[in-house]
């Protein structure tokens, strides 16, 4: 048995690093480290509750609109506000918006130039990959970057500034939208569906949306056109359909509320892979364990949690906590949103693979930007100029909130507890800290940990392709995971 550390790596927001136990060339057990203390929570105390608007989204430069949300949501859920219907859609622009970027930056930044490495020269597809996915050279950057700059130009519309807005408020958006802000936000994603057309998908997005089988998959794999159909080829010629199974418990807190009816757009709840069976979400379930921790206390719910470091705790490497559903380790992410929806493709590629995998978690989110996108061309038209945006929130001085939403890497919670009209607790539970968790008090991994177990380091060690390829598939923002 040797022990292998792999750290730090690039092309990731913030500290991460692993350490490996390998024996016979195959990863047997794995402990994934948070390295970074940030001490957000622990900053929040003490204020008013419209300081956790302004300083929970400097979290993150990346995914600032969904720390926003899920304090405004917390807020919301405080002072029993309902947002004004605009407020709700335009809200959901926004973070739609901020989520594309995120999946978009994740294929084409952190994931696919892992495929242009010198140890893949001999693959038949690695000539076309080079050429378009290398860091610095390839020509995908250059195509993708002025996308991504469009979707966000959909944020100084309805938030006024990207990242860190202040716009965001538990009755909506302090931003109006007016008939010419209509008319401009259509255009830039007319102009963003013409580009994923285009070179992603070489196919119209409602296509794309509507796969509704692995067989489909298959199919456009073979015929199609586009970068979507290169990932599935190269999936499945490294089969990567088997890499990096997942813990078999998926969960989403519901993504986009207030755009479909009553409901949000994607479905709250949890799926178990293995079974093939849906339940609802119970957020009551939800624990923290900090026994691998460097943090006091006991497991507990995160209402109930302190963020105090314990430096000296035995047996603990990591910074972050151990977030349990029911006791289970549990996936998060935009293959979770799918699964917890049933979305048919995304299922039956779950399905046939026995798990999520590299390849499942790369493909939902790449599908999830054909659903979403057409679903904001909607929101755009139901916006109604003149109505109001923001409802104006009365907050009790005493109380509780919890805001649940879905960050583009899965389900983002803040828990706050209200005091005489400070916050006296905050606790922030993020996508990364459920996905990269360490273990739990029973010694249980979390999922990164697991999905790790069994990987084949093919003689390179640290530097085996496969390992970037399985924590890269959880796209880890290090930055979110502990505070």
């Amino acid at each position: 048995m040797s022990r292998i550390v792999v750290g730090p790596f690039n092309r990731v927001e913030g500290d991460l690093e692993l350490k490996l136990d390998a024996e016979d060339d195959r990863v047997v057990a794995a402990r994934v480290t948070t390295p970074l203390y940030r001490g957000f929570e622990q900053i929040l105390i003490g204020r008013p509750i419209a300081d956790a608007l302004v300083i929970a989204p400097r979290i993150c430069g990346i995914c600032s609109v969904s720390q926003s949300l899920a304090a405004a949501s917390a807020s919301a859920a405080f002072s029993g506000t309902t947002p004004a219907p605009n407020g709700a859609l335009t809200t959901a622009l926004a973070h739609a918006a901020e989520n594309l970027a995120d999946h978009l930056s994740h294929f084409y930044l952190f994931f696919m130039p892992d495929f242009a490495r010198a140890d893949y020269a001999g693959r038949p597809w690695a000539g076309e990959i080079g050429a378009r996915f290398t860091a610095m050279k390839g020509t995908a950057a250059a195509e993708f970057l002025p996308v991504r700059t469009r979707l966000l130009e959909i944020m100084g519309l309805v938030a006024g500034k990207w990242p860190h807005s202040l716009a965001f408020r538990a009755g909506g958006t302090t931003r109006a939208l007016d008939l010419g802000g209509k008319a401009r936000a259509r255009a830039i994603l007319a102009d963003v569906r013409a580009a994923l057309e285009r070179t992603l998908f070489a196919a119209p997005l409602e296509a794309i949306a509507e796969i509704a089988s692995a067989e489909d998959l298959d199919r456009i794999a073979a015929r199609g056109d586009g970068d979507f159909a290169e990932f599935l080829r190269l999936a499945d010629d490294l089969d990567l359909h088997r890499l990096g199974p997942g813990p078999g418990m998926v969960m989403s807190y519901g993504a986009y509320p207030g755009t479909a009816g009553s409901g949000p757009l994607f479905a709250a709840g949890l799926f178990d892979t293995t079974t093939g069976t849906r339940a609802p979400l119970v957020p009551g379930h939800i624990v923290e364990d900090p026994a691998h921790s460097w943090l006091a206390g006991e497991a507990g719910p995160p209402a109930r949690a302190e963020t105090q470091p314990d430096i000296d705790r035995a047996d603990a490497y990591s910074w972050a906590r151990a977030p349990r559903y029911d006791g289970h380790a549990v996936e998060v992410g935009a293959v979770a949103r799918q699964l917890v929806d049933g979305h048919p493709a995304i299922r039956a590629l779950v399905a046939r693979d026995g798990a999520t995998s590299v390849a499942s978690r790369v493909v939902a989110r790449l599908v999830e930007i054909a659903r979403v996108l057409p679903a904001m061309e909607t929101w755009i038209g139901r916006i109604t100029p003149g109505d109001p945006f923001c409802t104006v929130a009365t907050e009790p001085s005493d109380g509780s909130g919890v805001g649940l939403i879905e960050a583009a890497r899965g389900g983002l919670g803040h828990w706050m507890t209200v005091r005489g009209g400070r916050i006296t607790r905050y606790q922030i539970v993020a996508p990364t800290t459920w996905n990269f968790s360490p273990r739990d008090g029973g010694g249980n991994p979390g999922p990164l940990e697991r999905a790790l177990e069994g990987t084949t380091l093919a003689g390179r060690g640290a530097r085996a392709a496969a390992i970037q390829h399985v924590v890269r598939s959880f796209d880890p923002c290090m930055v979110c995971t502990a505070h």
